[in-house]
């Protein structure tokens, strides 16, 4: 059976690390990292989001300040706020809560924040940066992806790490970060999509196997080796009338058979998903420390 790899434990021992940090600077009497967030209409799953981190922010005593606005705001009054808070010294991280309303262009708002402000990792400078292996912000689900890798002290160079998904938000950015010549990366990797007609080819050579595809319990036992390390992120709502919500979460692996033929797996929900807040919390202390050496 695989060794569970457990998001939501090393989630909060990351919040505890910057906990202890931001205490440390309160005791000196220096100002603490702030983050805003903005969010655009009533989506209730984009609400959802936006207050739980603000509560991570709360709980290891960063200021956190949530915009709303309404959504039928224009692009041009989006993109003023915005810049506003560029240029507002008491926020060092900017997030732009997506999606966004159909007649505001969400690449432009993206490209609209301050790079150095930029803790989603989205903004094409801090992407140039990723891909070119210079240090920047990386986008948080995929720099959770890697810390649970560090954490659990899974080796990745030389290993061949296969992605399945192409998403600007989780494939691209973890095969680019794991193909970097550092610690914690320097891996082979091959990024598999909807093209293959055969992925099992790909995902069968895996060590290392990140399922980031949006199909609930996609990858099965007869597509993977064994000893095989499982990275589920994906988040599928699925009906189930014992659950009192009337659905509950799976991943895109199908779990139960996968484990047991795994060496390390996460589990979804409770594996990558609390990590993804744990590594904004981690970019916007970084972006504080930024601010302050005046980098």
């Amino acid at each position: 059976m695989a060794i569970l790899i457990d998001g939501k434990k090393t989630a909060q021992v990351i919040k505890e690390e910057l906990k202890e940090k931001i205490s440390s600077l309160i005791k000196d009497g220096k100002p603490v990292p702030g983050l805003v967030t903005i969010l655009v209409g009533e989506n209730p799953a984009s609400l959802s989001y936006v207050t739980s981190k603000s509560r991570s922010c709360v709980e290891i005593g960063m200021l956190s300040k949530i915009e709303k606005l309404s959504s039928g705001i224009g692009e041009k009054e989006l993109l003023d706020v915005i810049g506003k808070y560029n240029l507002d010294s008491n926020y060092h991280g900017i997030l732009v809560q997506l999606p966004l309303p159909g007649h505001i262009n969400e690449q432009k708002v993206i490209e609209s924040i301050d790079p150095q402000k930029d803790v989603d990792g989205f903004h094409p400078v801090n992407v140039g940066k990723l891909v070119t292996g210079h240090s920047t912000f990386y986008p948080c689900t995929p720099y959770g992806i890697l810390e649970l890798l560090k954490r659990y002290q899974i080796p990745t160079s030389g290993k061949h790490v296969v992605v399945v998904g192409r998403s600007n938000i989780v494939g691209k950015p973890v095969a680019n970060m794991l193909l970097q010549k550092k610690e914690g990366a320097n891996s082979i990797v091959t990024i598999c999509h909807s093209a293959a007609k055969d992925l099992t080819q790909f995902t069968k050579s895996a060590d290392i196997l990140i399922a980031a595809i949006g199909k609930a319990k996609f990858v099965t036992s007869s597509m993977v080796r064994e000893g095989v390390v499982i990275i589920d992120v994906g988040i599928n709502r699925v009906e189930d009338s014992s659950s009192s919500k009337g659905y509950r979460i799976i991943g895109d692996v199908d779990f139960e058979s996968v484990e047991k033929i795994a060496s390390y797996i996460t589990p979804v929900p409770g594996g990558v998903g609390p990590m993804t807040i744990a590594m904004l919390l981690k970019n916007t202390f970084q972006a504080y420390q930024n601010f302050q050496s005046g980098n």
